[in-house]
C-alpha cells in the first residue's frame, strides 16, 4: 500500500507527504531525518490508503498544489485538527 498522509506539528503547521510505510516514515519525520519537518513534534491526523503508487503521488501533488484541495481536506478533517492542537 501506498500512502498520502497529513501532519500537523507544535505549532499548529501542517506537512503532506506520501509513503510506502506510514509509521515508518512519522518516524523519521519525528526523528529529525526529514530536513524539511526538522525540529518538531509532529501528529499524525489524517491519511488515505492506496494500492497504487501512481495514484498516492496524483493525490499528494494536488493536496500540496492546489488551494482548493487543501481548503476542502481541511474542512473535512477540521475536527481532528483542532483535537490534535488540544494535545
Amino acid at each position: 500500500m501506498y500512502y498520502v498522509y497529513v501532519l500537523l506539528n507544535e505549532e499548529g503547521q501542517s506537512y503532506i507527504g506520501y509513503s510506502a510505510d506510514l509509521k515508518e516514515r512519522l518516524a523519521a519525520h519525528n526523528q529529525g531525518e526529514v530536513t524539511s519537518t526538522r525540529g518538531h513534534k509532529w501528529d499524525l491526523i489524517y491519511y488515505e490508503a492506496y494500492k497504487a503508487e501512481k495514484d498516492a503521488r496524483v493525490r499528494e501533488k494536488q493536496l500540496k498544489n492546489s488551494g482548493q484541495a487543501r481548503r476542502w481536506l481541511k474542512e473535512r478533517i477540521g475536527n481532528s485538527i483542532a483535537l490534535s492542537r488540544e494535545s
